[in-house]
């Protein structure tokens, strides 16, 4: 059949039916009709939430790092400046991670606990030569 007759023919078919099976017919498509609107629907409302999920996922991790940039004055200015360098090397490409292959992943992953351990050596030293009597450790240096 050529493209676009297969609707002439399903109404070819369905004139030539008796009134009780042409009832049974439709009651058939309104329901096929009814089950992929539910089935689209639900589709789309699934995908709005993972959306507004990952939206939510990245803002929050948009406030952490400019919470932490804010915190780094905490630190001496020679501490703080590293911090600072180490947060400006964090690119918003590494916090969307869809359509990425595994390797891909693991270079990120890699390069995320990579730039915590830096991140966490710079101010744990510091920490770690303060006498603030809050610590749970006696300093040593």
């Amino acid at each position: 059949m050529a493209r676009g007759t297969y609707g002439l023919f399903f109404r070819n078919r369905q004139n030539n039916l008796e009134e009780d099976a042409r009832r049974d017919l439709e009651l058939v498509v309104a329901a096929t009709l009814t089950l992929l609107g539910l089935i689209i629907g639900f589709s789309f409302s699934m995908a709005i939430s993972r959306y507004d999920q990952r939206k939510q996922y990245e803002e929050a991790e948009a406030n952490a790092i400019g919470t932490e940039y804010v915190r780094a004055d905490l630190l001496p200015a020679a501490d703080a400046a590293r911090v600072r360098g180490l947060l400006r090397t964090i690119s918003p490409n590494v916090f969307v991670l869809s359509n990425r292959d595994e390797h891909e992943l693991q270079q990120i992953n890699a390069y995320t606990a990579q730039l915590q351990s830096k991140l966490w050596s710079a101010v744990y030293a510091r920490v770690r030569r303060s006498r603030h009597p809050f610590l749970p450790w006696p300093s040593q240096e």
